[in-house]
């Protein structure tokens, strides 16, 4: 990530914190991966091969959890904003669409 904060917009998409907690927990990811390009650059035996597979799926792992993240705060928002419980379900269909394309 570069040395400018990211600006965070206020919108409806999702909250002003869930924003932060997702931005946060990508930059966690972030730093995760550069570790893992050290360690490959680093590599000089085959055993290290097991630290680069143990980093890499830490890092899936952390990307997992941001886009569980991601769609539960979209469901929370995107429910509590709805003005009637037919919108509410559309949004709901919406999610789950999401869901089942991206998971």
């Amino acid at each position: 990530m570069s040395d400018t904060p990211i600006k965070i917009v206020h919108g409806t998409a999702l909250s002003d914190e869930q924003k932060k907690d997702l931005l946060h927990r990508l930059a966690r990811v972030e730093g995760q991966i550069r570790g893992v390009q050290k360690l490959i650059a680093n590599a000089a035996a085959p055993a290290d091969c097991e630290g680069v597979a143990q980093q890499l799926a830490a890092a899936r792992k952390a990307l997992d959890r941001a886009f569980i993240t991601l769609l539960t705060g979209a469901i929370v928002t995107h429910t509590a904003a709805a003005a009637s419980p037919a919108e509410a379900e559309e949004n709901a269909r919406n999610l789950a669409a999401l869901l089942d394309k991206f998971a």
